[in-house]
């Protein structure tokens, strides 16, 4: 596994009322700091699925999950290994864009492969879906533009197909 200080944990758990309570309420409890938290339904509408990016400095990974597996709703766990699988994040933007900076914008949209979403004669709404740093690289070139309100999701990860 890799010694980065951020881990990504993905629990599958059963889909029902409370579930995402409790398992936040652990982690609340331990004093575990998740940095990012996403959850959606499964393709079987009776599971979940939560992608956790945990702190591992807030406590050791073992830790975390040995508590996750004390819970009744959790059905699965798993680690995944950034060297061995595939993560996204995806950051909602309305950035300033007046006439007379609208074409650099564009460009730099175009450059970065992000998708124009809703747009004014003052504003452009985008979305960029990438690996968390690269958000974050795209974000810095955004700013000089003047980022009015953003919104990321948290990250997703699903294991790597292999070669």
């Amino acid at each position: 596994m890799s010694a980065e200080r951020f881990h990504t944990i993905v629990t599958t758990v059963e889909n029902k009322p409370g579930v995402l309570a409790r398992v936040a309420g652990l982690f609340s409890r331990r004093g575990f700091n998740i940095e990012s938290l996403a959850v959606a339904p499964t393709d079987d509408e009776r599971f979940s699925r939560i992608t956790f990016t945990v702190d591992v400095e807030s406590a050791p990974l073992e830790q975390v999950v040995n508590q996750l597996n004390k819970l009744i709703n959790v059905v699965d766990i798993k680690e995944l290994d950034p060297a061995d699988s595939v993560s996204r994040e995806l950051m909602l933007v309305t950035v300033s864009a007046d006439s007379s900076r609208r074409g650099a914008l564009m460009d730099l949209i175009d450059d970065w492969r992000a998708y124009v979403l809703n747009e004014n004669d003052e504003q452009i709404m985008l979305s960029f879906s990438a690996r968390p740093a690269r958000l974050l690289e795209f974000e810095e070139q955004l700013r000089p533009f003047g980022i009015t309100e953003l919104q990321r999701t948290g990250r997703v990860a699903l294991p790597s197909l292999g070669r």
